[in-house]
């Protein structure tokens, strides 16, 4: 029997700008490279659901060549933490607000995109929505260099599943930690 393909989920606050965008470079850089994976994105509210990403991300993305038309936004579930084998959060209150709901058993799969990062390694990747189109144009370089490294990794990783190995700027530990909740809303 066939194993999965590798399965990463990545996580902002409303799943409009940063982690659509960061679904499409990542998908579109591992067709490139012949990787399979299974890669979805979503945010920790759910006050954009169904909605499709914001149109200056859209825009922006698609003058680099990724296409995040089809893309349309959910809220994370209980599922996803024994679903993804890798949770990344775009910044550090989403993957605190991960880390308050994630069962303890999974938690060694959360960590933050940036991690990946050669330009800011442990970063957060800034909010671009309230911003011009500099914060777009800065936000695709962050996940362009992230999602390029993150590639690399899970390449050079011994499994078949593409286990990526640990990131020297290990966040997932410095996050709190709350038992599972069931809320529709997350606290800050």
């Amino acid at each position: 029997m066939a194993a999965q393909p590798f399965a990463i989920l990545l996580v902002c606050l409303g799943n409009i700008c940063r982690s659509p965008t960061a679904e499409g470079v990542l998908r579109t850089l591992a067709e490139r490279r012949g990787i399979t994976l299974t890669i979805d994105s979503c945010g920790t509210d759910g006050y954009h659901t169904g909605e499709p990403p914001d149109r200056r991300s859209q825009r922006h993305a698609l003058r680099r060549g990724y296409d995040l038309a089809a893309l349309r936004a959910r809220q994370v579930t209980p599922a996803d933490f024994s679903r993804f084998d890798l949770l990344l959060a775009m910044d550090r209150s989403n993957l605190a607000r991960l880390h308050s709901c994630c069962p303890a058993a999974e938690r060694h799969k959360l960590k933050l995109f940036l991690d990946y990062s050669r330009i800011v390694p442990g970063g957060d990747v800034p909010d671009p929505y309230y911003g011009g189109d500099d914060g777009f144009e800065r936000v695709l370089d962050l996940i362009e260099d992230a999602a390029a490294h993150l590639l690399d990794t899970l390449r050079q990783s011994d499994s078949q599943r593409l286990v990526p190995i640990p990131c020297s700027n290990d966040s997932s530990s410095s996050a709190p930690t709350a038992p599972m909740s069931e809320r529709k809303s997350w606290p800050v």
